[in-house]
């Protein structure tokens, strides 16, 4: 008998589990990932803070937060807190995993369990607590959320796999999916179950698209229960919002709508052109730490003279990287985005009265067992011609360079295709990303159109350039999405604890943090999106 197998054994029997944490759980920090002793320690003094500030309000809502992996849990239970102080009945709703796609045995499972009661004990009764592995769900599902859970799954599984193609005919890849669909099907049906009894006036879920996160979202929205989720982006003191949808698809229609018919003052510009800048010159930006180059721009001579391009006209491709959660979801008429880059690649094997660059998306670095996109054109082409040109994911080129060198720009879901029109250059979008149809792109939505349109920019380059109507579209575009799509928010997931030195929650709940954040906590439970002039 393996380890394992004893320790699912031991998970079984009634108070096994409760007896081993209370005589060893000090050995905790060393033997598990799960960690949420820090909450633990800060929680009771957090929970005094966010009572010496509560008021009631007359619009308090009751509210079903749900949480996954201790990173969040430990995010949330502070969120949960700011909600509470305003008046708002919260419940957490809590998965204790810290790893969603291995198997976990019965007994650590359970002492993680014990393990997040501990850390939340003493928000109670300010904030409730519910652990979902608690539950016993009786409910069966609707037809329309088993095949959510079907679909959110298979996204789960390439999220994991870090690449599009999922072989259930593989054991390896099988045992993913399986374990994906199993832990989903056991949150939908516990959360459908929970929903239908308490009757939550909105669902708060961090990401909404993959892993049990997009599994609540799908069940809140079938049963009509307005849902916010949120994310984060490079940016420090900043939160992505979405209302009644994923937030990883980003929907930004609302902000076209609202936000994209005003001017853009010379001030506005100068913003957008500064974080430009920031990125061409492989420079941090703003509150962020982080790099989109890491080279700075070399100008076109170089950068053509390093590629080995000549004078006939450059198409550019800019690449995502595979399974990234901001590509899941996204296809119009490729299957995949593998396909369309394959197709695409195809084409242009054929075509060599054009040069074509394929931008390796620089994160692919980040993200090693990520299947790249450089074999995906490896693939498809097994001897590559000397008009296609492979920019690695590591190699030394800018790829602001290759914006200002090319006649036309390919993107699925990259925001390089945004930057492109802002440059003046045609761009064919070929995924569902927030700037396609604003009125600046070209966006084919079956083969056919996206055939024709390659070939109309193929005969005319210089007839395809952007007028000075469409760029300014693109950069009013652009000021919206970089800097009003974004909210004020105290507290990023990742360096949270960081974060939270630099605003304390009395800091937050007082006047200058409501002053700064306040309109955000209200956008988070559902209140319409508004803008300070």
């Amino acid at each position: 008998m393996n380890k394992t197998a004893l320790r699912n054994i031991l998970g079984e029997i009634p108070l096994a589990a409760e007896l081993d944490w209370m005589l060893r759980r000090k050995d905790l920090n060393r033997r598990d990932h799960f960690q949420l002793n820090r909450l633990e320690k800060t929680a009771a003094e957090a929970r005094l803070t966010a009572e010496k500030y509560a008021h009631p309000t007359a619009s308090a809502k009751k509210i079903l937060f749900f949480c996954t992996l201790h990173y969040w849990i430990e995010q949330s239970a502070y969120i949960a807190l700011v909600l509470a102080s305003q008046g708002h009945r919260v419940t957490l709703l809590t998965l204790p995993y810290s790893e969603w796609h291995k198997k976990l045995d019965k007994f650590t499972q359970r002492q993680r369990i014990l393990h997040t009661h501990a850390a939340l004990k003493p928000l109670t009764p300010f904030v409730d607590h519910v652990s979902m592995l608690e539950f016993n769900p009786q409910l069966e599902l609707p037809s329309k959320l088993i095949e959510d859970v079907k679909e959110i799954s298979l996204w789960d599984s390439q999220y994991t796999l870090m690449r599009e193609e999922v072989d259930l005919a593989d054991p390896s890849d099988r045992a993913v999916y399986e374990l994906r669909l199993q832990r989903n099907t056991r949150a939908a049906r516990t959360a459908f179950a929970w929903m239908k009894d308490n009757h939550p006036e909105v669902v708060i879920v961090p990401n909404g698209l993959i892993l049990e996160m997009g599994v609540i979202f799908r069940v809140a929205r079938f049963l009509g229960i307005p849902a916010v989720t949120y994310e984060f982006n490079d940016q420090r003191e900043q939160i992505w919002l979405a209302q009644n949808s994923s937030i990883m698809q980003q929907d930004t229609d609302y902000l076209v709508e609202a936000r994209c018919n005003l001017p853009v003052t010379e001030g506005m510009y100068e913003q957008v052109a500064d974080l430009e800048n920031a990125r061409r010159g492989a420079r941090v930006w703003g509150k962020s730490k982080r790099l989109w180059q890491y080279i700075s721009a070399q100008g076109e001579q170089s950068t053509r003279k390093m590629i080995g391009l000549d004078s006939r006209p450059v198409v550019m491709l800019a690449a995502n990287v595979l399974g990234d959660s901001l590509t899941l979801g996204r296809d119009i008429f490729a299957s995949s985005m593998t396909e369309w880059m394959t197709r695409t690649m195809q084409f242009f094997s054929k075509r060599p009265e054009v040069q074509v660059a394929v931008r390796v998306h620089p994160g692919e670095t980040l993200v090693p067992k990520a299947k790249s996109m450089a074999k995906v054109v490896a693939d498809a082409i097994t001897d590559l011609p000397e008009h296609i040109h492979v920019i690695g994911a590591a190699d030394k080129i800018n790829t602001y360079d290759l914006i200002e060198i090319a006649d036309l720009g390919l993107a699925y879901t990259t925001t390089v295709g945004l930057e492109t029109a802002m440059n003046g250059r045609p761009v064919i979008v070929c995924g569902e990303t927030h700037y396609r149809g604003r009125g600046f792109t070209l966006d084919p939505n079956t083969w056919e159109e996206y055939w024709g349109e390659l070939e109309k920019v193929l005969a005319d380059f210089p007839g395809h350039r952007l007028p000075e109507n469409k760029i300014e579209k693109a950069w009013n575009y652009a000021y919206r999405f970089f800097f009003e799509y974004p909210r004020p928010f105290p507290w990023r997931l990742m360096n949270f604890w960081d974060d939270l030195a630099l605003w304390p929650l009395g800091k937050v709940l007082g006047p200058e943090g409501q002053a700064q954040f306040g309109d955000t906590f209200r956008f988070l439970i559902g209140e319409p999106f508004s803008w300070k002039s």
